[in-house]
């Protein structure tokens, strides 16, 4: 199961964008919102979360990815059972996404040291020993950075092949008509 969190401010594209393309490629997608039920993102769209941060099954989690947004990112950071989440993604092997903001948490968590990564243009000083590119989005290991929310597409699609390979991300790619 893939968990996404949704806290209050989160940037709406990161996060919409990878549950739509995710479900499209058959993958079970749960979205959690960390400060009730129905969550606004930073443009103030409410998304009404699947479940609370209470109800999150670890045990069930494959993957957890954390939008960007810098309130989403704040809402993340200062929600003990968010970051007990990401914990728990480290320690047993789990895959762990973030995009734009967001991958200075994994920084801060020190998820990121001595590998290739991306945060939004301006954060690169949140992101201690990573190795910053300047892609639109970079997978080390079992870790997945995006850029920013123009970068939606290829990091969802990125997600995609982590979990289900190259073809099924083409398909979906192809669905959706990229040029």
């Amino acid at each position: 199961m893939v968990y996404v969190l949704l806290g209050t401010g989160f940037e709406e594209m990161e996060a919409i964008t990878p549950i739509d393309l995710l479900r499209r490629a058959g993958i079970g997608v749960i979205t959690v919102g960390l400060n009730g039920q129905t969550v606004f993102g930073g443009h103030n769209i409410g998304i009404q979360a699947d479940i609370t941060i209470d109800q999150l099954d670890l045990a069930k989690m494959e993957m957890i990815v954390l939008p960007g947004g810098l309130g989403g990112v704040a809402s993340i950071k200062n929600c003990p059972k968010a970051m007990a989440a990401l914990d728990y993604a480290r320690k047993n092997d789990k895959w762990i996404a973030a995009i734009c903001a967001a991958p200075t948490i994994l920084a801060q968590e020190h998820i990121t040291d001595h590998i290739r990564a991306v945060c939004y243009p301006g954060c690169e000083e949140q992101m201690g020993m990573a190795q910053i590119t300047s892609d639109a989005c970079v997978r080390h290991d079992k870790v997945i950075t995006g850029t920013s929310a123009g970068c939606a597409i290829p990091f969802a699609l990125e997600l995609i092949r982590a979990l289900k390979g190259e073809e099924v991300a083409q398909q979906v790619k192809e669905q959706i008509v990229i040029r």
